[in-house]
C-alpha cells in the first residue's frame, strides 16, 4: 500500500471549477483525501458537496473552518449533512483563526478560543451520537437538551485540529483525531507529538491513533525556481499571517531571521525583498523544494519523522496544465 498523501487547495483566487476537476483527477490517483480552506471568499461546505457529487472514493476534509463563526451545533448539522452525502468520507477540520478575522469580519467576539473549539468538539461528538446536547460537557454555554433530528451516516465522524500552541497541540489528544500544523519544521513535529501524547494520557487515549497531517509545501521545479518560490511562501506567512508563524518558528531558534523578513514585508516597498531574508535552513525545514523525483524521496524520508498524512499545497495562480503536472507528479504509487 502506498503511504496515504492529501491535496489541499489555497482559498484566495480559488477557482472553482479547475480544482473540481484537481479533486476528480486526485480521486482517480488514489491520493487520500482533499482538502479546502475558508477564509473570507467561498463557503467551504458547498464547494466540498459539489466535490462529493463528483468523486467516489477520496476523503473530503475542511482545512479548516473556524470554530467561531458557525455555531458548534451548525458545525455539526454541516457535518452530518456533508458525510451522508459524501457517503461517510468528511473529515471536519477546525482551527481558531484570528480576532482580526473572527471580529473584523465575522462579527463575533473573540475570546477563550481553545475552550471554544473543546466545546465545537464536544458538541459534535454528542450530537452525532444521538446524544442530548445537554450532555455534551460544553463550558461556554447552557445547552436544552436537544437532539439531531437526522440519523448521521456515521456516529463519530475524525476531527482534525489546526494548532500550534502546547495547550491546544495537548487538547488534541484528550478530545481530536488528528493534528494539522503548518509550517512546523519537521524535524521538530515529535515535539507536538509528545505533547499530543501527554493530553491523550490524561484520558487514556492511544496517541498512536492520532493521525499527524501537517500542510506541505512541495515545489517540484527546478531547483533555482522551486527555492525561489518556497522563500516566497514562506515570507507571505511570516510577513502576511499575522503574528502565529513568527512566534512558532521563534522558539524553535528562528527569531532573528523572522524579525528581518517581517520588517521587510511590511514595508511595502521593500516586500519583494522579504524573500531573500528566508535562509536555506529554514526554507529546508519548512519546504520541499527541487525536481520531481527529488520531492518524492525527500517526501518520503519526512515521513521517517513521524508524518503520517502530508496535507501538500497545491500550485497557486497557476493553468490547470502546471497543477494537473503537479498532481500526476506526486500522486501515492
Amino acid at each position: 500500500m502506498p503511504a496515504p498523501t492529501a491535496l489541499l487547495a489555497f482559498w484566495k483566487n480559488y477557482d472553482r471549477k479547475m480544482y473540481l476537476k484537481a479533486a476528480i483527477l486526485a480521486d482517480e490517483l488514489g491520493y487520500d483525501s482533499f482538502w479546502l480552506p475558508e477564509a473570507w471568499g467561498y463557503e467551504v461546505f458547498s464547494l466540498l458537496t459539489e466535490i462529493a457529487l463528483n468523486t467516489s472514493r477520496i476523503k473530503l476534509g475542511t482545512g479548516i473552518i473556524n470554530a467561531f463563526s458557525r455555531s458548534p451545533g451548525l458545525i455539526a448539522m454541516n457535518a452530518a449533512t456533508l458525510d451522508e452525502i459524501s457517503e461517510g468520507r468528511f473529515i471536519l477540520g477546525i482551527g481558531t483563526s484570528g480576532a482580526r478575522v473572527i471580529e473584523g469580519f465575522h462579527g463575533r467576539e473573540f475570546k477563550k478560543p481553545l475552550t471554544q473549539v473543546r466545546d465545537v468538539i464536544r458538541v459534535v461528538r454528542t450530537l452525532l451520537a444521538g446524544k442530548k446536547l445537554t450532555s455534551a460537557g460544553a463550558r461556554l454555554n447552557d445547552y436544552r437538551p436537544f437532539e439531531l433530528a437526522m440519523t448521521p451516516t456515521r456516529s463519530n465522524i475524525p476531527i482534525y485540529v489546526a494548532a500550534l500552541k502546547e495547550n491546544s497541540i495537548r487538547s488534541i489528544g484528550e478530545l481530536a483525531d488528528g493534528w494539522i500544523p503548518t509550517f512546523w519544521p519537521y524535524q521538530d513535529i515529535q515535539q507536538g507529538k509528545d505533547w499530543i501524547a501527554e493530553g491523550a494520557a490524561k484520558v487514556g487515549r492511544d496517541p498512536s491513533t492520532i493521525v499527524c497531517a501537517p500542510f506541505t509545501s512541495v515545489i517540484p521545479l527546478d531547483a533555482d525556481s522551486a527555492g525561489d518560490m518556497a522563500k516566497d511562501i514562506i515570507a507571505f506567512y511570516i510577513g502576511g499571517m499575522g503574528d502565529y508563524y513568527i512566534e512558532l518558528l521563534s522558539g524553535f531558534g528562528f527569531a532573528e531571521d523572522c524579525k528581518k523578513i517581517d520588517a521587510l514585508y511590511k514595508n511595502k516597498s521593500t516586500r519583494a525583498e522579504a524573500k531573500h531574508a528566508v535562509t536555506d535552513e529554514m526554507m529546508d525545514a519548512l519546504a520541499i523544494a527541487g525536481d520531481p523525483q527529488t520531492c518524492i524521496e525527500e517526501l518520503a524520508r519526512r515521513r521517517q519523522y513521524g508524518i503520517d498524512l502530508p496535507i501538500l499545497n497545491l500550485p497557486v495562480n497557476m493553468p490547470w496544465e502546471v497543477v494537473e503536472m503537479y498532481i500526476r507528479s506526486m500522486a501515492p504509487v
